[in-house]
């Protein structure tokens, strides 16, 4: 791979972690924490393809039906498998660390360890498919796991500061389930461009959008939590 689509695959990464550092600015986490959330999400991606493959062929031969392959496809074999890979990611090399100490904590190491993921995986596509698939992926794939994770990563700054320990664990499943139903529905309109044609495609667009606004809503939640909890 030449160094620009190279380039291409890693810059969309980079922009949406310093874009969401820059709603911690009260309170920033030190650029090394990020950065080992970055990294851990990088290697993580390794035991996720692993987990994947093995959940493809153990699933699969069981579902001749197209559209129910693509459901299974979706939203367990990729959805479930790297949202629950990030998850365990901050879950134990980040979540009791002592500078996780505010709600929006979670977010954004929870978003580097999904975008350090997303920069992997986005090379390994880019690799074969060149500057156009850069180029898709870039206002695709990478702001979806930035949303999927942001959404995940609220849940665990909440699920930190929970005054019990079955209402941590609700938190903690609830944000996964969602991130998980997201992810899935995304992954499942692509799977089913096959059948539906290229319309189907285009549905992840409302899809980021409403994922997007649902990050928004938490942002602003996390920023006031935090702000109260400080008083």
């Amino acid at each position: 791979m030449s160094i620009i689509p190279l380039i291409m695959a890693i810059v969309p990464s980079l922009v949406l972690v310093a874009l969401f550092m820059r709603f911690d600015r009260s309170r920033p986490e030190p650029k090394g924490e990020i950065l080992r959330a970055f990294m851990l999400g990088v290697f993580a991606t390794f035991p996720a393809l692993v987990l994947e493959l093995i959940a493809d062929n153990f699933f699969s031969p069981w579902f001749s039906n197209p559209f129910y392959l693509a459901i299974l496809e979706a939203f367990v074999i990729a959805a479930l498998s790297e949202e629950w890979i990030k998850l365990m990611v901050v879950r134990y090399f980040l979540y009791r660390r002592s500078h996780f100490d505010e709600v929006m904590d979670g977010i954004v190491y929870t978003v580097a360890a999904g975008l350090g993921f997303a920069c992997l995986e986005n090379i390994i596509y880019v690799a074969s498919g060149g500057i156009t698939v850069a180029l898709t992926r870039a206002f695709t794939a990478v702001p979806l796991h930035a949303v999927c994770s942001a959404l995940l990563g609220y849940a665990l700054g909440m699920a930190r500061f929970a005054p019990t320990a079955d209402e941590e664990q609700r938190l903690i499943t609830g944000g996964l389930f969602l991130a998980v139903f997201i992810h899935g529905i995304y992954n499942f309109l692509l799977f089913m461009v096959p059948l539906w044609g290229a319309f189907s495609a285009l549905g992840v667009f409302p899809v980021l959008i409403i994922a997007a606004r649902m990050v928004r809503d938490r942002l602003r939640r996390a920023q006031m939590l935090d702000r109260r909890r400080r008083h």
